[in-house]
């Protein structure tokens, strides 16, 4: 069992000022077994009828549940889990507990798993320099805020000592990283000193874990296929599931990316390809000369692409994404070296403007405001003279697409949109997604 965690004690108001009162405090568990009492056999019948009663009320939590190991052990509090997939559990804590709470608790030590507790509580730890028992024990209640909030109700009641972010007046649907931003958490330590879910909730390994080298763990491709069992689940079942475990199954396997550093490097990438820009030159003699006497040899140098940036100009493209769009013509100048005249820009709608070189990024003038098809933009830019070697496409998505690639790299930058919207003249139609052909990057 854990020590208390040492947090400076609030000053006290001053003479007059009425005291605060003070929060409710949780109920902590049934109290543990002192050392005089007689040492319990672990009630395995018990602890696997409490799991399949969980996998009974929450079905789509079945592969997890049943992938878990069980460790008996005596010094762990109550149950925790490891992030291999081990849960350590306590026979004093199964012998007092009801079968339908602890089923509950089975579904509260496995969502630490598949919501990854243990990596996020890691990072969180090293961004913050924080290591103690008492930040260890805050990221602990942390996770519990993020996950109590929706496992209760539906066959699962409430066990005695549980956290809920409502003892500190927290919103419910937040994330750890969230509860542990808007709050200290430190009014509740010194009563939630017992808890203990293991470096499955917070990251830190207790001396009572088997380890990464310890029998009967998952791999990092076993675990991960786990969490896709139960995604997969989740989403083949949406009614079935509270909107916390919605949010993770989307995100489970589709994380937010950096678009930004995404967009750079599709862009990098396009201008330089292999065989752009390349060509023959007598400014610097090729290192094969050495080997031919009186025979001056040209080398091959690499000259910098020309990019051209069409531009959505339409009605639907708001103030707020030309602006976006402006930023990301300002860093593909920087992407080929700084060259501005080496990058065009041209606005579309539904007709393309001319190609307008770049001088300044907040000089160019954005025209447009009708409908959209950039098609008469990709084809604007395939009429420049140098033709572009890659043409970057920042758009909303709600246009006709070429129906061919053209004849050089493509980058499509997407401006994300909730629903497809619907041409007003004709309502029957509905946008093309971009091509195969181009690399999609989503902005935003």
């Amino acid at each position: 069992m854990t020590g208390r965690a040492q947090h400076p004690l609030p000053p006290p108001p001053p003479d007059g000022a009425p005291r605060p009162r003070p929060a409710p405090r949780p109920t902590p568990p049934r109290r543990v077994r002192r050392a005089s009492e007689p040492e319990l056999p672990l009630d395995t019948e018990k602890l696997l009828a409490a799991r399949l009663h969980a996998v009974k009320v929450r079905p789509y939590l079945a592969s997890a549940l049943f992938a878990l190991h069980i460790v008996e052990d005596r010094s762990v509090p109550t149950m925790a889990v490891d992030a291999h997939w081990r849960c350590y559990v306590s026979p004093a804590f199964v012998a007092r507990m009801p079968v339908e709470e602890l089923a509950g608790v089975w579904v509260h030590e496995v969502s630490h798993l598949l919501r990854d507790h243990h990596g996020r509580g890691a990072r969180y730890a090293r961004e913050h320099e924080e290591y103690g028992p008492g930040e260890r024990l805050r990221r602990n209640i942390a996770a519990d805020f993020e996950i109590n909030d929706d496992i209760y109700g539906d066959g699962l009641p409430q066990p005695a000592g549980v956290v809920m972010p409502s003892l500190l007046g927290l919103a419910d649907g937040l994330l750890m990283e969230e509860y542990l931003r808007q709050a200290s958490l430190s009014a509740l330590t010194a009563d939630l000193a017992w808890l203990d879910c293991g470096s499955g909730a917070d990251g830190h390994r207790r001396p009572w874990e088997l380890g990464p080298d310890g029998a009967h763990g998952l791999s990092r491709q076993q675990r991960d296929a786990v969490r896709f069992r139960v995604a997969e689940g989740i989403k083949g079942l949406p009614g079935d599931a509270p909107a916390g475990w919605r949010r993770w199954a989307d995100e489970a396997f589709h994380t937010p990316q950096p678009w930004r550093r995404l967009l750079g490097a599709a862009i990098r990438s396009a201008v330089s390809a292999q065989g752009v820009g390349e060509n023959h030159s007598y400014r610097r003699p090729s290192r094969r000369s050495a080997g031919v006497p009186g025979v001056l040899l040209p080398s091959l140098r690499r000259t910098p692409p020309r990019v051209c940036v069409v531009i959505d100009t339409s009605g639907s493209v708001s103030d707020a994404e030309l602006g976006a769009a402006l930023l990301e013509v300002a860093a593909i100048s920087r992407a080929v070296g700084g060259r501005r005249d080496l990058v065009s820009v041209i606005s579309c709608d539904a007709a393309a403007g001319i190609a307008v070189p770049l001088c300044r990024a907040e000089g160019v003038e954005l025209i447009g405001g009708g409908g959209t098809d950039l098609r008469s933009g990709f084809a604007r830019a395939l009429r420049s003279r140098p033709r572009p070697d890659v043409i970057v496409a920042l758009t909303d998505g709600q246009t006709p697409w070429p129906s061919a690639p053209p004849p050089c790299r493509t980058v499509v930058g997407l401006f994300p949109r909730p629903t497809r919207e619907r041409d007003e003249e004709n309502p029957d139609y509905v946008p093309d997604t971009p091509p195969q052909w181009a690399r999609v990057v989503t902005i935003g």
